[in-house]
């Protein structure tokens, strides 16, 4: 059996239990498994997945992202596939694919890239300003923000998500929050120090809304 959820066409299994009640659930396989009593008709079951659509395609749209996680990895605007073997000592690139022993070295080597990454990117764009205070670099994943000036102790926080993101957008969140050192808001006066040092300014601001 196959349904339809919003742009989506997800296979169904159905394994048959002494269940009183009717449940959904999205596995690794991304198929809709519904568990359910043998007095539950086919029509009944598809009649609970038109009435749970929402709720079912939030499931769905969460366990893709897992999914996609889990065997993608994105680096620097490129996604790879995650090779695991236990022999890898060390986390090597080749062509589409990323090779790592486990999770843990991938996400040591992730850590390890975001720290080198983000300063040497900030540290550039710095280099098109006059007289800026000295700052100091700190990352976390944030969910609404991809980076925040602190000027009361010249701090730049950056969003370890950005290091999925291509060089240029990650130069111009570097550009955006040394421009607040110049301009506390978003003023004309802002956006005027941002464009020029980063021209295509709305652009990127564009594909960083594009997640």
């Amino acid at each position: 059996m196959q349904v339809q959820l919003g742009d989506y066409i997800i296979d169904v299994e159905i394994e048959y239990k002494n269940n009183k009640n009717l449940y959904a659930r999205f596995n690794d396989d991304l198929k809709l498994h519904i568990t359910c009593n043998r007095l539950f008709t086919n029509n009944q079951i598809l009649k609970f997945i038109r009435e749970k659509e929402k709720q079912l395609l939030k499931m769905y749209e969460r366990a893709l992202k897992e999914h996609d996680n889990n065997n993608f990895y994105y680096y620097l605007g490129d996604k790879y596939i995650i090779v695991y073997d236990e022999t890898i000592k060390k986390v090597f690139i080749d062509d589409n694919m990323i090779f790592v022993k486990d999770k843990k070295m991938l996400d040591k080597f992730t850590k390890e890239k975001i720290i080198t990454v983000f300063q040497e990117r900030l540290d550039k764009c710095a280099l098109t300003f006059d007289n800026l205070p000295k700052y100091y670099l700190k990352v976390r994943r944030m969910k609404t923000r991809w980076g925040v000036n602190n000027r009361g102790n010249n701090t730049i926080t950056l969003n370890t998500e950005l290091i999925k993101k291509d060089v240029s957008l990650i130069d111009y969140v570097c550009v955006h929050e040394l421009c607040h050192f110049l301009e506390a808001n978003h003023s004309d006066r802002f956006w005027y120090q941002v464009s020029l040092r980063y021209p295509n300014y709305k652009r990127a601001r564009k594909m960083l809304r594009e997640v």
